[in-house]
């Protein structure tokens, strides 16, 4: 019979079994939503692009459209972090360069994703405050 290792040999191995642990499991993982199967429509991408373009084929504009895709995006995104505005943007472009067929006449659209929203003017700002008599009034 083999004998046991000691504790602290077994302890000294922990961080390697835990790590050959975790990526047995994030391929399993990887394997059970299908990996890269190559459907048009999986991941928070595509699907992102599906719902914008459609919106704006049926003639809703760009903000409406982008406020319902970009809201897919984030929560069905698999990342740790939320998608940004940008990289949702990034997302929605590949998946309708990727599979121009699948996205029909939704090329013409994607100028808007990253067209900078027009400056909205401020107020323009008075040059002193109110005096504290002014607020409260005199006594």
């Amino acid at each position: 019979m083999a004998p046991r290792p000691s504790f602290a040999t077994a302890f000294r191995r922990l961080p390697w079994v835990l790590a050959l642990a975790l990526a047995s499991l994030g391929a399993g993982v990887a394997r059970a939503q299908g990996g890269d199967s190559g459907a048009a429509l999986e991941g928070a991408g595509p699907k992102g692009a599906q719902i914008y373009c459609f919106m704006r084929n049926s003639g809703n504009n760009h903000q409406v459209s982008w406020d319902a895709s970009y809201a897919v995006i984030k929560r069905q995104s698999d990342q740790l972090f939320k998608t940004s505005p940008e990289h949702a943007a990034v997302m929605i472009t590949e998946a309708v360069v990727q599979n121009p067929g699948t996205y029909s006449d939704c090329g013409r659209y994607l100028g808007d994703l990253f067209s900078k929203p027009d400056p909205v003017e401020e107020a323009p700002a008075t040059s002193r405050g109110a005096t504290r008599n002014e607020r409260f009034g005199t006594y």
